[in-house]
């Protein structure tokens, strides 16, 4: 079973190849000591937390992605950036220059000189491999190259969009890497992702990313593997009903750049003081998960 993560390597994988969502399917028994609400309210918050990561990690995915000279052009969410055409994450990473339906600006064009800006728009409609839809436009400000530890990116939203959902707040990737091993820190501030019905999930996070594999192969990203911890809160909004909690990995969630959706790990949500635990799996690349509440354990599907 599995877990959760970001983009594939090309949009999240732990987000993947293309932007993935996320749909719980309910077990047909319940216990006594679970009540329908609450084991619907349950499959909610994981949903919403599923999902706020897998679309922001699509952010992490292509401000990392960007290009070889500011980004790291190869790795997370990228297949061939490293080819130096500055293509991004998504499967988009993979389309030629003649096939983009984006645009990139950076400021100053100098190279070597930092702070740069970097706009990404995607107009009023740029279609990825995956059949997702992006528009509006990802603005970063990087304090230098993102291979570099110290190096700071700072994502912000311009009327920025996923498909149907409305994504804002503050997206923040610092490398911390040592010598050994390549480290990032993400962080989420004030997020909020609305969908047309004006339901939402605002939702903040504090991860850490830490390449296990593949860091002796840095222009071979297919070998890459990264351990994720860190915890994250939200709220969701879901018609009249407003449904606080907080997460929280207690078993580092594995990426492999290869699969889609995160192999393994686990999360514990907590939400009062009922907590549940979404279950990625043993390392096997699918898209099932599962929840288990008050020793209840009903099967996710990762979409």
């Amino acid at each position: 079973m599995k877990k959760i993560k970001i983009l594939n390597k090309a949009f999240l994988t732990v987000a993947t190849a293309s932007l993935i969502f996320i749909g719980c399917q309910k077990s047909a028994e319940v216990s006594n000591s679970v009540t329908p609400e609450e084991l619907e309210q349950t499959i909610t918050i994981s949903e919403g937390d599923a999902e706020a990561e897998v679309l922001y990690d699509d952010v992490f995915d292509n401000v990392m992605g960007v290009d070889d000279q500011i980004g790291i052009g190869s790795g997370i969410g990228v297949h061939n950036a490293s080819n130096g055409n500055g293509e991004i994450g998504d499967g988009i990473a993979a389309r030629t220059d003649s096939n983009r339906c984006f645009t990139k600006t950076v400021t100053p064009q100098t190279p070597g000189v930092f702070p740069k800006t970097i706009v990404l728009d995607f107009g009023n409609g740029c279609t990825g491999p995956g059949g997702h839809v992006r528009k509006g436009k990802i603005i970063t400000v990087y304090t230098g190259p993102m291979f570099i530890p110290g190096s700071k990116a700072t994502t912000t939203f311009d009327n920025y969009y996923v498909d149907s959902n409305k994504i804002e707040g503050v997206h923040v990737i610092q490398n911390n890497s040592t010598s050994n091993n390549k480290i990032f820190t993400v962080r989420v501030e004030n997020g909020k992702i609305t969908k047309p019905s004006g339901n939402y999930t605002a939702w903040n996070k504090n991860k850490t990313w830490t390449q296990t594999e593949g860091n002796g192969t840095p222009n071979f990203p297919v070998d890459d593997v990264y351990s994720i911890t860190g915890a994250a809160n939200g709220t969701i909004k879901k018609g009249t009903v407003l449904i606080q909690w907080s997460s929280e990995i207690i078993q580092p969630v594995i990426r492999k750049f290869t699969c889609r959706w995160p192999v393994q790990g686990q999360v514990r949500n907590t939400r009062n003081s009922r907590t549940s635990v979404l279950d990625y799996g043993n390392g096997t690349c699918d898209n099932k998960a599962t929840i288990t509440i008050n020793g209840q354990t009903h099967q996710i599907t990762l979409r």
